[in-house]
């Protein structure tokens, strides 16, 4: 078996970049990529496709490399490079399952678990008013979701978004918003909050004291990641778990966040971060120092589906994160339906991926088709 072709394609409104491999034998496989300026493009350059055509598909992991290789040849491979290599990656696997007629889980190692569990991101409230942050929250929990995610941005009116100075104010905000949805959601339900890197480590660090008594799941990426010492200090400062991770490449990125414990739990960006089979490696390297494994996700369902078959197979999987609801083109994107319920996706027993791409909705919903509806 070889491979004959690399395309993909750009959707909208939210510009998910979908990968398609075909293979001499008529097998496709299907990924994902992280969305961002010309990765479509990038999964047919040639320094990628040079490393994959006449290739056997089913050499997943030195395929990697070999891409890897190509692009650090010519002076990058992080980036939205990783991204096209993350999301050709996805689509190996899908052959490599189909080929031997198992799902991607199976080849990974095996599954730990039969569902995964998924957690909502709700942004933030309709308005500034805490009522509606709150309103939210609730409607989002009678759909079946018992882990919930809200971002605390900077406001307009911040004292100075360039040194990440947050106001006395601000900080009393975004402690009183924690607060009511914590009161207002059932004990069980768990809560998330999100700092999006904006915020100094001694503003911050505030708010995160507070939140102490408030038992959240976690307060989300406080301050930027790059600086892992800074990140340590915060951490070991407060005892409201901090996570982070998504802006973080390959196994060798997230070495150092690890091995100094710099946060309580990792949240790698699998359709960047370097595909399935790196995102499982970045799981050991984190089981190693049990440190949780829950992937940030706002990929549409080819990726997300894909990601679970990694959070089926590593043991310190907690939580997987979902951004699309009520999104009608996440929904008919698959032929499979109502993938997500009760705030759980089951693992499917099906090869490969083992969903199967709607190609009317994707043609319908793609702005820009790189060979992808060809054949």
């Amino acid at each position: 078996m070889k491979i004959i072709k690399v395309a993909s394609c750009l959707l909208s409104p939210f510009p998910w970049v979908l990968v398609k491999v075909t293979t001499d034998e008529g097998l496709v496989g299907i990924g994902e990529a992280y969305h961002g300026a010309g990765v479509h493009q990038i999964v047919v350059d040639q320094r990628l496709t040079n490393a994959l055509i006449g290739e056997d598909p089913r050499n997943v992991d030195k395929l990697f490399k070999d891409m890897q290789r190509r692009m650090s040849a010519s002076g990058f491979y992080q980036g939205a490079v990783m991204s096209a290599i993350s999301g050709i990656e996805m689509a190996l696997w899908d052959i490599a399952g189909q080929t031997t007629g198992v799902p991607i889980w199976q080849l990974l190692g095996g599954k730990f678990r039969d569902r995964i569990r998924v957690y909502n991101d709700c942004h933030a409230g309709d308005t500034d008013s805490i009522d509606t942050w709150v309103a939210k929250a609730k409607e989002v929990e009678s759909r079946g979701f018992d882990a919930i995610k809200f971002d605390i941005d900077p406001l307009p009116d911040q004292r100075d978004r360039y040194n990440r100075g947050i106001s006395n104010d601000h900080i009393a905000y975004y402690i009183d918003v924690a607060t009511a949805l914590r009161e207002g959601l059932d004990s069980n339900t768990d809560l998330l909050i999100d700092g999006h890197w904006k915020h100094s480590p001694t503003d911050i660090l505030q708010v995160a004291k507070a939140y102490e008594s408030l038992d959240l799941y976690w307060l989300e990426d406080p301050i930027p990641p790059e600086n892992i010492d800074a990140m340590a200090r915060l951490t070991n400062a407060t005892s409201t778990p901090i996570c982070t991770g998504e802006n973080f490449y390959t196994a060798h990125g997230f070495r150092d966040l690890v091995e100094k414990q710099a946060a309580d739990i990792i949240s790698p960006d699998l359709a960047k971060a370097g595909g399935l089979l790196e995102g499982r490696k970045i799981a050991d390297l984190a089981d190693l120092y049990y440190i949780p494994f829950c992937p940030h996700n706002i990929c549409g369902p080819v990726g997300t589906m894909a990601v679970t078959h990694v959070c089926a197979a590593v043991p310190n999987f907690q939580l997987l994160e979902f951004h699309h609801l009520d999104n009608e083109v996440w929904s008919g994107l698959l032929i499979e339906q109502d993938l997500i319920q009760d705030g759980h996706i089951d693992v499917t027993t099906r090869p490969g991926l083992g969903v199967t791409l709607n190609i009317d909705a994707a043609q319908t919903a793609c702005v820009d088709d790189l060979g992808f509806f060809e054949g």
